[in-house]
Order: C-alpha cells, then structure tokens, then sequence
C-alpha cells in the first residue's frame, strides 16, 4: 500500500478522534515482500488510536491463491464493559467460527461483507438466534438493497436491547458476567435388544426373489447390485 493508500485509513482514524468514536473498518495491511497482505479490520479508539487489528483467516481460493494472506488468531475487545468479535465477508459462511466467539463470551459479533448476497445476510439472525448475542452485518450503500445492513438481536426479540453492563449490575438476580443457558449433552444411545435378532432397515434387506431376473451382478460393481428396472403389476 503507498503513501495515497495510506491516507484513508490515517483519515477515519483521525475523524473518529476528533468525534470521540469508536470505529471499525475494513482495509488492507501490507506485508514485507514477498508476502502478500492481509485482509483485515482495524479497531480504532475514541482518542483517534489503532486499539486492534483482524485479519481474516478464512480466505476463498482465489484470495489465497493470488491476494492475501491469511491470518490466525480470533480478535475479541471489549469497549466500556461489552465484548466484541470480529469477522470478515467470507467467513460468514463458517459456523465454527461463531461458535468460537460464542465460547469466548462475546457480547456481538461485527461482520463487514463486501458482496451483494441476500442467502449470506439471512446468516446473521441465524447466529444470533443460535448463539445468543448480538451480530452486525454491515455492507457497502450500493449493495443495501439485497444484503440491508442489520443489527439482529439475540433470539430474535425485537424488544431486547443491547444494555451496557453499568444497566446489567442493577438488574435483579445479576452476578456479574451473563451466562448464558447451555442445553444439557445429549442422553447415550440405548443399546440394542438382546431377546432376539436384530431387524434391518428397510433399504438394507436384501430383496425378494420375485424381482431377481431385474437384478444385474458381476458387472463394473461387483460389490454391489444394481436395480435396472422394477415394473410391479397388479394380479386383478
């Protein structure tokens, strides 16, 4: 990235001094050569300073291939009392990756997307329902008529709001960091019936002597049979 490259990150930091805000975006970090960069977000504090840096680890083939390196660490910070996590386009795809800032207690998760797709912003209220915290999907204006910009609550509920943790102190009942409701593993497997055989499923039994001449064997396959035709005519 040169000098002009450079400018514009340099600018939103500088903006977001001056209007003490806290800002995330996206944008390239360079590498010493031969390495390609990085494609990250920057985490930048209300005083205008660089407070953490994303790269992204899942990357599609033609990213790894010819344009980025991938990173390979989660990012969580935590801005007056809330925990963030931080994805990148792509990555929206892969639940593990949710489900890992969900085991690092995050209170939202922040994905910036730069495609026009409808199918992967219906992701985030999934991840939110599944998760349970808050996720922002964020795209580019031109792309807000297919992929609208959200802010999906967790669950679903429309009437919940992302309280900061000075509200949460007050709440009844609070000790201190939320927990949220883990559903208990599920029960083993009961062991099979000993009081006689075992009956097979259905497409597992072998079939009836009737349809054998439509039965093929010793063919390419010979570990198997295959079913050429099956025509069954009635008696009446």
């Amino acid at each position: 990235m040169g000098p002009a490259g450079r400018r514009s990150p340099q600018a939103v930091a500088d903006l977001a001094g001056e209007l003490g805000l806290w800002v995330v975006f996206g944008s390239i970090h360079p590498l010493t050569p031969p390495h390609r960069p990085h494609n990250s977000l920057y985490v930048v504090s209300d005083e205008g300073a660089l407070a953490a840096r994303y790269d992204k680890r899942y990357l599609s083939n033609t990213e790894l291939s010819y344009l980025y390196t991938p990173g390979t660490e989660p990012l969580v910070f935590e801005v007056d009392g809330l925990r963030f996590g931080t994805a990148l386009c792509i990555e929206a795809n892969f639940p593990e990756l949710f489900e890992q800032y969900e085991q690092m207690d995050v209170d939202c998760v922040l994905i910036s997307v730069m495609v026009d797709d409808a199918a992967r912003a219906a992701l985030a209220p999934a991840y939110a329902t599944l998760y349970n915290y808050w996720v922002s999907y964020s795209v580019p204006a031109q792309f807000g008529a297919t992929a609208r910009a959200r802010w999906p609550p967790p669950g679903q509920l429309q009437s919940r709001q992302l309280a900061r943790p000075a509200d949460r102190r007050h709440q009844p009942g609070h000790t201190g960091r939320r927990h949220r409701h883990r559903p208990p593993p599920c029960p083993p497997l009961a062991p099979h019936r000993t009081g006689g055989p075992v009956r097979q499923p259905r497409r597992h039994r072998r079939p009836q002597k009737r349809h054998a001449h439509h039965l093929l064997t010793g063919g390419i396959r010979r570990d198997r049979r295959t079913v050429v035709v099956l025509r069954l005519t009635s008696n009446k």
